[in-house]
């Protein structure tokens, strides 16, 4: 009976110790395949180096990563003269070393190491390898930088781990770039079945970015089906981007017309209400610019954490400190030159001269530095447009002065008083309206306005004595072409001119570009010489 029953218990003994021995095995083949990879990565052999990155890859192992990054960044060691030991060691910042299987420290002397210095090719399969173990990152934007290395590193190796990738990824944006980086292999690989091959065209189409484009058009070795499948879906992304392309260049014709809008609406007032050819309006747009530079250089020593909010402080600033010299330049200059324009040219051309020199005097000749700040800087992509936030900001600031400025000559008694003397300046005087005051005001309020646009300028451009003399001539070519005067002309020409100008650039150049406009301007006003939006008073009656 004891027999019978030691029996089934030496049995299940046996059975026992055949599973701990068969675990044992397979975990010393497990480190047998470790301590080959590792032997892989300490040779010399470029090319053995190559599979063993392959193979790291496929694995998703924890310590893969660690080891790949030291040996991009040049941090990674292998014992000298030992070219098979298979020993690996990361140097840390503080010059120690650790044991890159176990991330342990070790004491080894750094003259017993060398460092594995990889080629080209290893480096490009580092990248690859990279982006394939970073898809289980725990970090959002890590995962999605991985899915994109892993879209344009298309190796077939990665496969595997995409699809483990997909199953637990709860990222609804990142398991589609998951699948456009699947299908991106799958076109690019050689034995794709059918079936497979035209769902990826169909997601690649999807994407419809330039690569996208570049992968579908370069398709070879599929199917017949699939590359006339790639051909067509690489001709509709074309068609696409060509569209976007040309909503891209509306939103640079917007921007640069608002450039052009803030830099004329100061002069529009100016030379609509006075009817003077100022000359030195560039100016007050070049002293508004520095206005912000000496803002800023201010805030960096007494309030450095305010930097961001520097353009707050400089634009009433700029307002004020241009707005005073135009009224300034009024009652010393311009009031004496009242009904000889030729006189009052040249007078404001010797002013800008003598402005520019000024500032060249006290600042020095050489450009100024006008740091953005942080929230204007960068971009974002809408669709197929990529808008820049300066750009942006530009725009909607250009806005808001023009609304500003409407507001203030419709709903303000100085702007009544502006647009009375518009009309009819001896009327307006019987009506007991000071115009000498009037005149002091309307060229205060421009130069400020010019000002606040050299606030903008200095955001997009060098901030230098000559920065006015690029906008004067531009300014004056929107003013007529919108009509003397007339804001909403000024709008409407800054914006035309700026989109024109965009879709010249490419094809013409910027310099012929802008003659084109010119001779079209001029052609313009053979035909109309008021402009497009005539203003009413004085500028009839002359």
């Amino acid at each position: 009976m004891m027999n019978f029953l030691q029996a089934p218990m030496r049995k299940a003994f046996w059975l026992r110790a055949l599973l701990v021995v068969g675990l044992l095995c397979a975990f010393a083949q497990g480190h047998a395949w470790a301590d080959d990879v590792y032997t892989g990565l300490s040779s010399t052999n470029f090319s053995k180096m190559q599979g063993s990155i392959e193979e790291i890859s496929g694995s998703g192992e924890a310590r893969a990563l660690p080891v790949l990054l030291a040996l991009k960044d040049g941090a990674l060691h292998a014992r000298r003269g030992a070219v098979t030991d298979g020993s690996l060691f990361i140097k840390s910042e503080d010059g120690s070393f650790v044991d890159a299987r176990t991330g342990g420290k070790v004491a080894v002397e750094a003259a017993a190491l060398r460092l594995i210095r990889p080629n080209n090719a290893v480096r490009s399969a580092v990248d690859a390898a990279l982006g394939a173990l970073q898809l289980f990152s725990p970090d959002t934007a890590t995962r999605r930088h991985a899915a994109e290395a892993v879209f344009l590193a298309r190796d077939a190796a990665n496969l595997k781990l995409l699809d483990k990738a997909q199953a637990s990824e709860k990222n609804e944006q990142i398991r589609t770039l998951l699948s456009e980086a699947r299908a991106s292999i799958l076109l690019a690989a050689a034995d794709t079945p059918e079936k497979d091959g035209l769902e990826a065209v169909t997601i690649l189409r999807l994407r419809g970015d330039q690569a996208a484009r570049a992968l579908l058009e370069t398709a070879a070795n599929q199917p017949p089906a699939v590359i006339a499948a790639a051909r067509d879906a690489a001709s509709s992304i074309a068609r696409v981007q060509q569209m976007w392309s040309i909503l891209q260049n509306v939103f640079y014709g917007v921007s640069l017309g608002s450039v052009l809008l803030l830099a004329a609406s100061g002069l529009a007032i100016t030379f609509g209400v006075m009817g003077v050819i100022n000359m030195a309006h560039g100016e007050m747009v070049m002293i508004g610019a520095y206005v912000t530079y000496i803002v800023q250089d201010q805030l960096k020593i007494w309030a450095p954490g305010l930097m961001d909010y520097s353009l707050a402080f400089a634009i009433p600033l700029a307002f004020l400190v241009s707005g005073i010299i135009g009224i300034a330049i009024e009652r010393g200059l311009i009031r004496f030159l009242y009904g000889r324009p030729l006189e009052t040219l040249l007078a404001t051309w010797g002013l800008s001269l003598a402005l520019q020199q000024a500032v060249r005097s006290i600042f020095g000749p050489t450009n100024r530095e006008v740091s953005t700040p942080g929230w204007m800087s960068g971009e974002f992509h809408l669709a197929g447009l990529a808008i820049t936030w300066n750009r942006l900001y530009i725009i909607i600031f250009a806005i808001a002065v023009v609304a500003a400025i409407m507001i203030a000559l419709r709903r303000t008694s100085l702007g009544l008083q502006m647009r009375a003397v518009t009309q009819n300046r001896k009327m307006a005087a019987a009506m007991g309206i000071r115009t000498p005051w009037v005149d002091a005001m309307t060229f205060g309020l421009g130069s400020g306005v010019a000002g606040m646009a050299g606030v903008a300028l200095s955001q997009i451009d060098n901030v230098s004595p000559n920065l006015g003399q690029g906008y004067i001539i531009d300014s004056f070519m929107v003013v007529v072409f919108g009509g003397v005067g007339n804001l909403w002309g000024t709008v409407v020409s800054a914006t035309m001119l700026g989109v024109i100008n965009k879709f010249l650039e490419p094809v013409a150049g910027a310099v012929l570009g802008k003659i084109i406009v010119l001779v079209l301007l001029i052609l313009f006003i053979q035909r109309k010489p008021r402009g497009l939006f005539p203003q009413r008073g004085r500028a009839v009656e002359a």
